[in-house]
């Protein structure tokens, strides 16, 4: 068994995703697609259909959805029907509980051990279009402002080579280069492991933990029913969904790199090293 590691690094710089971690996009994808089931006579997604489908880019055209949901049309017409009717539901994303919290928090909070002031980045799957439309009401407009817009990186940035989207670690260490771009600190350029990563989708997990990273996993409760005995492999990043190779990267079951909390309102903050002013 690999022992629980203890003296990591201090953080200095917190990467957060987007879908279902700050915003309930997820819940507005689910709502869409079964608006087009029922047009279609199919029954609405399952639970476990839905934590497949969670935090998969592209996930309703995969073979996993048709095989399930045995449509009446070709895919490329419920794609386009279901990119349509996502477009029309994007606005109304709202910030999910404890999002504006933690990112206000965050923003405010120093290390406790050096004093630094702790640095923010989005590392997001969804297009820049799609983002556009999640962000546009005045509660998500709000809540992403926290993030400067040159420390946004998103699943069409030219920089993320084809196919190298999550679980690949691509977008987390193209934002950790967006926090050490232009701006000196002390000298030192924050580390992988300097960075604590904040994801809700499995994929997303593997990623962060392929860079290298420290990772908070909050799960949507159908997504954390659905895969509770495999929970501490999902922790290590070995939960076998991916191939991607370099499992050189992978982490190792219980070796401290990662943890599952059920609600960004639950995140501790001391144990990460944080002040937080009052």
């Amino acid at each position: 068994m690999t022992p629980i590691k203890t003296d990591f690094p201090a953080i200095r710089a917190c990467i957060f995703d987007m879908d279902g971690l700050l915003i309930n996009s997820e819940d507005i994808i689910g709502l869409s697609t079964n608006h087009l089931l029922e047009k279609y006579g199919r029954p609405p997604l399952t639970r476990s259909m839905q934590a497949q489908l969670m935090g998969v880019a592209d996930s309703t055209n995969s073979d996993i959805f048709h095989n399930w949901a045995k449509l009446p049309i070709s895919r490329e017409q419920f794609a386009q029907e279901s990119s349509e009717g996502m477009r029309l539901r994007f606005p109304d994303c709202k910030p999910l509980p404890g999002a504006e919290n933690i990112l206000s928090s965050l923003s405010r909070a120093r290390s406790a051990s050096t004093g630094e002031m702790i640095q923010l980045a989005l590392a997001s799957s969804t297009k820049t279009r799609s983002y556009e439309l999640k962000t546009s009401g005045p509660e998500s407009k709000k809540l992403l402002s926290f993030f400067r817009p040159d420390r946004r990186v998103l699943g069409d940035d030219p920089r993320v080579g084809r196919g190298r989207g999550k679980p690949a670690p691509d977008i987390y260490l193209l934002a950790l280069q967006s926090l050490n771009s232009g701006v000196e600190f002390e000298g030192n350029a924050i580390l992988p492991s300097e960075c604590l990563v904040f994801e809700d989708s499995i994929a997303g997990v593997e990623a962060g933990r392929r860079a290298g990273m420290r990772v908070v996993w909050v799960p949507h409760p159908d997504v954390a029913v659905k895969y509770e005995p495999m929970h501490k492999d999902i922790l290590a990043g070995r939960s076998g969904r991916f191939q991607v190779g370099d499992d050189w990267q992978l982490g190792e079951i219980d070796d401290g790199w990662a943890e599952s909390i059920p609600s960004l309102e639950e995140f501790d903050y001391e144990k990460y090293g944080f002040n937080v002013p009052s």
